[in-house]
């Protein structure tokens, strides 16, 4: 509804005021909107109160007028207290917006009072900016007080002057502050637009220095990226963009993994929670379709977390693990290993989930060591499982063989396998054993008997008994053993983990009930013979907490051990190179125990395996199990091979496809090649971009991904594909704990660019698919680890943060608050570039000859000299850093010359120049200001693309001086060897030796940062009292001294007296003047009264340890007695310290 102007504006003299403040009271239930200010008059012979009203309403009235005189004169006076606060109704953001005519008809109480808070705010905003200023260039190692979350809204963000996919407006005013959110918006649009991440396949690649092709680690599409994904999105752009600036034709190619159990394991919880159905209900195909579109969901998640993170891949090549294309690369691929011998089907043991009713990886299987008996809630059983102690009991010796009732007494932690048993074991040589061998034990609950063999590898005489049970179908030690002896192997368990027929009267349980059933029959038997704590390690499927059961499964494999020994010998041939060079040892461990790959998963989700079994019409199915299988492309292909395999006439055929799919790894290894086009030799993108240059990934998948890429590759082309392997670390929390979704540890990366309050983190676990008792237990991780949510860091913070953690070793122990200590490194980034630009000025242009004459120039262009050596330096040790794989240095290397280097130095010792109004004079200086900048914001821009395209779209004068549109495109700055200046580094080093001393008697003697005092070096030889004459200028204005003299010890020159001392070296010493600073007598007193105090601190401390009965009180309390005892001591011996200093000074005064 439109707001109207006031209908009614006039003026109140004093003997009207009580009439018009009951007329205004009475007006206001009509919808009368009342603004009023309060005058008072300045003449004493005529003094008078006078009010202005405005009247409003928010629809026209004719009648306001009427009303408010008809409702004013027709009721009586009121009584006003004298104290009504109505007039302050002028609030000072009010007072701020008024003419100087409308300031002068308020009171003039209230008008001094504004006033004097107008200039009191004025003063503050004045301070806060200089402040900010200075503090571009004043390093404190004061710890940070930590502030609440600064959160940008959606709305802020689109008030940012860019149109998504268009170039951001930078001709606006500089913003004062860096806010991440706004800073980053909209660069990623315009890079993808510009298709700076693309390279054309027809690109001529001699016109670059060479090619970097790498694929992404395709992340699973089980849900959005976790932090360990931002490590390895920090280190691969970091490397893409360096490789794209130094002059390499990049390619980088992103895609996502279908990760088959994983994803089907989601889905199926998903759909449980929602409907209570199970994916058999739903059938095979619609099941497929609701995981499609959990793809589509996540799978645009991701890649929307790639782009926040400023992942420069080429997204016109992205792909997909389940897409046709690499669908049609798998199926070839499996072909041709069975063409050539590598596949085969077996029955062997596998890591079985009853829970999911697949065979499982190794990778996913978690282990958990149990030291004393627990309970564990296991998916299928109503009640909670205990683990952890074996049990004995004795199988009795077959009678006719052997008189007197003999029992041989076996133990085991599975009781329930006994079902399976087919045989018990002794070792051959065991005295007490061995007349037993070859006679048999009855199984007390099926008619089955089971020879007692003699094994002397499997059996170690001196371990418990001496005697062991043979389980071949469920252990894998027991397999072995029956694979010697022969021995029929019996499955106990069905697919979901019940018993089987072979189970007898435990036909139908679930496996843990049928064991505590089966301990209850066995001590009505008299077989029991009780049970012991036994610490043992737990196998479990990572995706469903199930325990893992081996079992007996006719499986598909590939054979590893000749694609195994080719990948060895290009490690040690140096063609392959793993980087860090320590995991070749477990590399070359790996690869020469490797066992076959069982590539088979009875899931649905994934490649289905393009093997067929064969029928007769008649339904039979020719030759052996292990033979009437065949692998064709398709169904056409693998009758015709069946016809030629069992020579009968093609239609006399039935086919039918094996419902098992691929092992997600087997496409995953096929990635590299599969994305540019393989089988397709014709493919340009496959003859332009394979091999690729690195794989870079987390150790923890060296075998379950790198190997296989590398054995693969080997294989289908012929060729390694990548010549290196980089390793980064893994991420744990920051006490060292494995990332776990039911600690609450887990962590979004974009939870650490936007923020996240603890409600959102906790809504978050609620909508999830975990347990009640684990969402209440991650809960209460996150109010331990994130009690005030977590802080708003940027991207580029948080890959900075990231990257300086790779200096560790295997783990990265991550604490979010030192990421978000980066994002003030990026605020001193933002304001030290702003500083710097104000100084440049808009029409700043940049001429060579400027830097021309700093170069040819004398000891006035010292500091200038000193910082292009420095920024040259920086240039060599980051780009060693990234040709090295060194992230931790290129961001140690940039970081201490922005830092240290170029704010704490450089522009602070330019500011007497800058602010001089000599042009010609400042001229050099910005134009070597100029390239700090232009140069230090390339050699950044890798590790953080963000700000750094920001601020480079910023400086002045960039145009004019190279024609080119984005710092993305713009030249990895290389060496300028005229640059380095070792005699101007010597200089400043020994400037910023004096410089540190001094700051340090400024720091002792709490002289504030806006106090000038005079100073002075003393020197004790020739070269020093040239270094100091060299560099007293720079000395000067980085110590903020009035006055520095420059004294000689070998000339006898005095020093005043009333100075406090600090020694540099045996060379030099420094002098603060403080006499006229400080009254040296009251800051004695006050130092002794604080003394004082913390003496009577560490008294009652000292007392408290040493009562009576202190030995009874709780070792916490004990423990912070001592930490506040040992506080207060050392801040009493600091306070001694500086009080013994000022009775010297008062001594001397």
């Amino acid at each position: 509804m439109a707001f109207n102007l006031p209908v009614i504006d006039f003026t109140c003299q004093c003997h009207m005021w009580n009439r018009c403040i009951v007329g205004v009271s009475k007006l206001l239930p009509l919808g009368v909107n009342v603004f009023h200010s309060s005058i008072s008059s300045s003449n004493k012979a005529q003094p008078f109160r006078s009010t202005r009203i405005l009247l409003f309403r928010y629809s026209n009235s004719s009648t306001c007028k009427k009303e408010f005189w008809k409702t004013t004169m027709q009721n009586t006076p009121a009584t006003r207290d004298d104290n009504d606060q109505t007039e302050n109704i002028v609030s000072l953001d009010e007072y701020l917006k008024m003419t100087e005519e409308e300031r002068q008809k308020l009171p003039k109480a209230r008008q001094k009072k504004l006033a004097k808070m107008a200039l009191k705010e004025e003063k503050k905003a004045v301070k806060a900016q200089v402040k900010s200023a200075d503090n571009v260039t004043e390093t404190t190692n004061k710890k940070q007080t930590k502030k609440p979350n600064m959160i940008v809204s959606q709305e802020e963000v689109k008030t940012a002057h860019f149109i998504p996919g268009q170039k951001k407006d930078t001709s606006n005013p500089f913003p004062p502050a860096y806010q991440p959110k706004l800073v980053e918006s909209g660069w990623y649009e315009w890079w993808e637009a510009q298709n700076y991440f693309h390279v054309d396949n027809s690109v001529d690649s001699s016109k670059y220095k060479g090619k970097f092709v790498m694929v992404i680690p395709p992340p699973n599409v089980t849900g959005s990226l976790h932090i360990g994904h931002a490590l390895t999105i920090a280190i691969e752009d970091a490397l893409a963009r360096w490789y794209r600036m130094s002059g390499y034709l990049t390619v980088w190619i992103p895609g996502t993994d279908h990760a088959g159990i994983a994803t089907q394991s989601v889905v199926e919880k998903k759909i449980f929670r929602e409907s209570g159905k199970t994916r058999h209900d739903l059938g095979r195909e619609k099941f497929i379709e609701e995981v499609w579109k959990w793809k589509h969901n996540y799978g645009d998640r991701i890649c929307n977390q790639l782009r926040r993170m400023g992942c420069s891949v080429d997204w016109k090549r992205e792909q997909f693990t389940l897409s046709n294309r690499l669908s049609q690369a798998v199926v070839e691929a499996f072909v041709r290993l069975d063409e050539i011998g590598l596949v085969y089907r077996g029955t062997r043991l596998v890591n079985w989930s009853c829970h999911l009713c697949t065979a499982l990886s190794d990778i996913e299987v978690e282990y958990m060591d149990i030291t004393k008996p627990l309970k564990r809630k296991v998916p299928g059983h109503n009640k909670e499982v205990e683990f952890g102690w074996l049990t004995k009991f004795a199988y009795p010796v077959e009678e006719e063989s052997r008189e007197g009732g003999e029992r041989l007494i076996v133990a085991t932690t599975r009781l329930e396998t006994m079902l399976g048993d087919v045989a018990v074991a002794v070792h051959p040589r065991d005295p007490r054993y061995a007349s037993f061998i070859g006679k048999y034990v009855t199984h007390p609950f099926l008619s089955r008997k089971l020879p007692i063999i003699g094994d002397e590898e499997l059996v170690d005489m001196e371990f418990g008994t001496g005697v062991v049970k043979i389980t071949p179908a469920h252990d894998p030690n027991d397999f072995l053993c029956g694979q010697r002896h022969q021995l029929q192997s019996i499955s106990v368990f069905t697919d979901d983990g019940r018993i089987n027929e072979n189970g007898g009267p435990f036909k139908g349980m679930m496996r843990y009930d049928a064991r505590i059933a089966i301990e209850k029959a066995l001590e009505e038997k008299g077989l029991f013979y009780g049970k012991e704590e036994n610490p043992m390690r737990l196998a479990l499927c990572s995706r469903s907490g199930d325990i893992i059961e081996p079992m007996l499964k006719p499986q598909w494999y590939i054979r590893c051990s000749e694609m195994a020994m080719k990948a060895k010998d290009k490690t040690i041939s140096g063609e392959l190179k793993i980087i860090p060079e320590f995991h070749q040892q477990t590399w070359f461990h790996w690869l020469d125990n490797i066992r076959d790959w069982c590539v088979s998963r009875q899931l649905w989700w994934g490649h289905r395996i393009p093997a067929y079994q064969v029928f007769s019409k008649t339904g039979n199915a020719y030759g052996k199990m292990e033979q009437q299988w065949i692998v064709g492309r398709n169904e056409e292909e693998a009758k015709k091979k069946a016809s030629e395999k069992f020579d009968i006439p093609l239609e006399s055929i039935i086919l039918k496809q094996d419902e098992d799919v691929l092992d997600t790894w087997f496409s995953s290894g096929l990635f590299p090649f599969s994305v540019f086009g393989w089988p397709n030799k014709e493919e340009r993108d496959l003859q332009q971009f394979y091999p690729t240059t690195l794989l870079e990934t987390g150790h923890d998948i060296l075998f379950f991904w790198v190997a296989r890429m590398v054995m693969l590759g080997l294989t289908l082309t012929g060729e390694l594909p990548f010549r290196t392997v980089y390793l980064h670390a893994m991420i744990r929390d920051k006490y060292g704990r494995k990332m776990s979704k039911s600690l609450g540890n887990v962590i979004d990366p974009l939870e650490v660019v936007d923020g996240a309050t603890l409600e959102q983190l906790h809504k978050k676990l609620e909508s999830g698919n975990l347990d009640p008792k684990e969402v209440k237990r991650a809960m209460e991780g996150q109010k331990q680890e994130y009690p005030h949510g977590i802080p708003e860091c940027g991207s580029d913070a948080l890959r900075y943060g990231l990257l300086a953690y790779t200096i560790q070793g295997r783990d990265i122990n991550l604490d979010v608050n030192r990421v978000a200590a980066y994002r003030n490194f990026c605020n001193k980034l933002w304001n030290a570039t702003r500083f710097a630009i104000l100084n440049l000025g808009e029409s700043f242009r940049y001429d060579e000859n400027g830097l021309s004459s700093v170069l040819h120039g004398g000891n006035e262009y010292l500091i200038d000299k000193w910082i292009l050596s420095r920024l040259n330096d920086t240039i060599i040790r980051t780009n060693e850093a990234f040709e090295e794989y060194r992230f931790a240095d290129a961001v140690q290397s940039t970081y201490c010359f922005w830092l240290y280097e170029l704010c704490d130095v450089y522009l602070e010792a330019i500011k007497p120049k800058m602010n001089s109004g000599d042009e010609s004079n400042k001229f050099p200086s910005k134009c070597v200001l100029f390239q700090c900048l232009h140069i230090g914001l390339r050699l950044i821009h890798p590790l953080m693309p963000f700000v750094s395209e920001e601020l480079y779209q910023r400086l002045p004068g960039r145009k004019e001086y190279e024609n080119i549109e984005s710092i993305t495109i713009a030249p990895y700055p290389v060496v300028q060897s005229v640059w380095h200046n070792a005699l101007a580094e010597k200089y400043v080093a020994f400037a910023q030796k004096i410089v540190k001393a001094l700051r340090n008697l400024r720091a002792i003697y709490d002289v504030k940062r806006q106090i000038r005092p005079e100073m002075y070096l003393r020197v004790r030889d020739s070269q020093s009292l040239e270094l100091g004459e060299a560099t007293k200028d720079i000395i000067q204005t980085l110590a903020l001294a009035s006055t520095l003299n420059i004294l000689a010890a070998f000339r006898d020159d005095s020093i005043p007296s009333g100075c406090a001392i600090q020694v540099v070296d045996d060379s030099c010493e420094v002098y603060l003047l403080l006499k006229g600073l400080v009254d040296f007598d009251v800051e004695f007193k006050k130092l002794e009264a604080k003394a004082q105090e913390k003496r009577l601190q560490v008294q009652a401390y000292q007392q408290k340890i040493q009562a009576t009965g202190y030995e009874k009180v709780p070792q916490e309390v004990k423990q912070r007695n001592e930490e506040y005892l040992a506080k207060y001591e050392q801040e009493l011996n600091v306070i001694e310290e500086a009080r013994k200093r000022f009775e010297q000074l008062l001594r001397e005064s």
